[in-house]
């Protein structure tokens, strides 16, 4: 059996961009969880939820030394900087957007996920 869990309670990202291109890498926190994003989080279902922003092809690339997928958008920004209309012309909210979406993990590799959870609230 598999449960939903979304990348941000277990993963961290990073994003950024070059003209009408940008980046977005996602880190997992240990191996196993690395090779779960490798066999689910494809460059086709990054571009399929990035689709209503991002309108070129996307690109992933294994940095397995830092446990990380880095994904490249092109026609990502709207034609980039000074020529987008777009409030984020930086793509800095594609990092978080990623993080939205959910992979099936089976039920023992979520029950050991390490999830990233707030800090709680002291009373």
């Amino acid at each position: 059996m598999t449960v939903r869990v979304r990348l941000g309670e277990f993963c961290q990202a990073r994003s950024g961009d070059k003209a009408d291109i940008a980046n977005v890498a996602v880190f997992a926190p240990d191996r196993p969880t690395y090779e779960l994003l490798c066999a689910q989080l494809t460059a086709e279902r990054v571009a399929a939820h990035l689709a209503p922003l991002v309108r070129g092809p996307v690109v992933r690339y294994e940095a397995f030394n830092v446990l990380a997928l880095n994904f490249v958008c092109a026609q990502a920004l709207g034609g980039g900087g000074p020529r987008t209309l777009r409030s984020d012309v930086l793509g800095k909210t594609l990092g978080p957007n990623v993080l939205r979406m959910a992979l099936d993990v089976p039920e023992d590799v979520a029950a050991h996920l390490s999830l990233l959870h707030p800090p709680e609230c002291a009373p």
